[in-house]
């Protein structure tokens, strides 16, 4: 019979370590101290290493402790296992806790000896709190290197948008994720809460803290944004594929996700892409934006095309595109002029620090608070920054139509003040109108805004036009139409999934509409 109830109360004692273990709290001893006293009519005390009591059921005599400093220090030396002691009118045993010096004691105090049976419960429960002891520090271990490997990948990341491909593998010596053996990638940029990030990040996580073929890297700035880069051709695509190709395979998985079993094949089921197209597919909370095929230096690029096909996905049933391959502005504005009106706007910043030079790149396309988050600093720190370019300049950054416009100048002149262009002498400097009324430009500028042709399109142009005079605020563009907030971001939604550009998350694509709506208020010249 009691060797029957003995077994029964290691029954408990298990029952309520499997309790811990999962709920994924961590460990909570003083739990199982109370158990333990309640067990044996005694108190109990967890000593940790360091000297002092670190849990302890309600009423143990805590003044016997000075009087057990020597046995307590040769216990945890590993001097000793246990020991039994008296100290004034209690019966006292100490058992030593897990294997590493300094160890941790377990200290039993009560009126009597403890009973045979007593001193294997004492036991037992000293070798189950040395277990979740031991779990909890394997379960810190996990999450400090969970946390240095996401830091690593956005590291990784980080070298890749700034076209560093030397930089991103030695970062990554010892341990080169197979995407920087890639010619090509993509960027799938992954809508979902943001709790879903970090299981997602784990779940398909290799040994190494990367992703097979791919990397995902959460967003530091949008924290529902899940940043995949996915090496072009592990979805079994042809590597030899043009963009144009490979971006209309994509439009065609995405338009047809209901009724239809992919016909991907064994290896490209296994894919990150495909992957990741079925997460969106089995959770309405997703969304999925896809670039074309980009080389790994111009994964900037290819994170930008992903961030509009974003936007346009949100607002369709399939919750998924890929971005609709257009020429970009940039290479259709004359070279020569181009260039002479860049340097001639860039001249001023030639002499601020690289610093304040990169956030104003990140702060004429995306909002100062994200900005912050993105570099860990301020938002004060990057307002300040930005103040000094203004002043720089002679020009209000918080004008839409200036931060357009200062992007472009950037676009032209590769990013760097002095643009890599030639002094052009004798030469009057062209201007922004004089750039825009060459026929290509409108031939872009038609075509970037045809999709609002139709009759509900009408409406939208108009909203965009007033939107851009009220400088993107919504509420004075609905004052402005006669219109309520809410119509006005309706639309604004809308013409989003018909431009294929993000104007509301962060904004990136709003340069591409104020160019064209310049553009087209111009009279282009023969």
């Amino acid at each position: 019979m009691e060797a029957r109830a003995h077994t029964g109360r290691l029954d408990e004692l298990l029952h309520e370590v499997r309790r811990q273990m999962s709920r994924g709290a961590g460990a909570d001893p003083r739990a199982v101290l109370d158990w333990l006293g309640r067990q044996i009519d005694a108190d109990v005390a967890l000593v940790g290493s360091a000297g002092a009591v670190e849990t302890a059921t309600a009423r143990f005599p805590r003044q016997i402790l000075p009087s057990l400093e020597p046995t307590l220090s040769r216990l945890a030396g590993g001097q000793m296992a246990a020991a039994v002691t008296e100290s004034g009118a209690f019966q006292v045993r100490l058992e030593a806790l897990g294997p590493r010096a300094p160890r941790p004691v377990l200290v039993v105090a009560g009126t009597s000896a403890p009973t045979r049976e007593a001193a294997s419960l004492v036991s037992h429960a000293g070798s189950l709190i040395a277990l979740l002891d031991r779990a909890q520090d394997a379960d810190t271990t996990f999450l400090g290197y969970q946390h240095k490997a996401r830091q690593l990948r956005f590291a990784v990341f980080s070298a890749l948008l700034a076209g560093d491909l030397t930089l991103a593998r030695r970062m990554t010596t010892g341990a080169v994720p197979a995407l920087l053996d890639a010619e090509r990638l993509r960027v799938y940029l992954l809508h979902c809460p943001s709790e879903d990030r970090d299981r997602l990040a784990q779940t398909y996580q290799d040994g190494s803290g990367y992703h097979g073929t791919g990397l995902m890297v959460h967003c530091p700035a949008f924290e529902e944004h899940l940043i995949c880069l996915v090496a072009d051709g592990s979805d079994n695509e042809s590597a030899d594929e043009s963009a144009d190709q490979a971006t209309a395979e994509v439009d065609r998985e995405a338009a047809d996700v209901s009724g239809r079993v992919f016909a991907d094949g064994p290896e490209v089921t296994q894919g990150q892409g495909t992957v990741l197209r079925r997460l969106v597919r089995d959770n309405p909370q997703y969304a999925l934006g896809i670039s074309s095929p980009y080389p790994l230096g111009a994964t900037a690029e290819a994170y930008g095309q992903a961030l509009h096909a974003l936007a346009a996905a949100r607002h369709t049933p399939e919750r998924m595109a890929a971005y609709l391959g257009r020429t970009p502005l940039v290479p259709l504005l004359p070279h020569t002029e181009a260039g002479t009106w860049a340097r001639a706007l860039l001249r001023p910043l030639g002499s601020i620090p690289r610093a304040t030079l990169d956030i104003t790149r990140l702060a004429v396309t995306f909002p100062r608070s994200a900005v912050a988050r993105l570099l860990d600093i301020s938002r004060n720190t990057v307002s300040h920054h930005l103040s000094r370019v203004e002043a720089t300049l002679g020009l209000d950054l918080g004008d839409v139509r200036t931060r357009a416009a200062l992007d472009l100048a950037f676009c032209l002149a590769g990013g760097q003040p002095d643009g890599g262009f030639g002094a052009e002498r004798g030469r009057p400097e062209p201007t922004l109108d004089e750039l825009f009324r060459t026929e290509p430009a409108h031939a872009w500028a038609r075509e970037f805004l045809r999709p609002l042709q139709d009759t509900r399109g009408r409406d939208l142009y108009a909203t965009l036009c007033a939107w851009i005079d009220a400088n993107t605020d919504a509420q004075r563009t609905a004052r402005h139409l006669g219109r309520s907030r809410n119509t006005v971001r309706a639309h604004l939604r809308a013409a989003e999934h018909l431009l294929s550009r993000d104007l509301l998350t962060t904004g990136s694509g709003i340069h591409d509409l104020v160019h064209a709506l310049h553009i087209i208020g111009l009279q282009p010249v023969d």
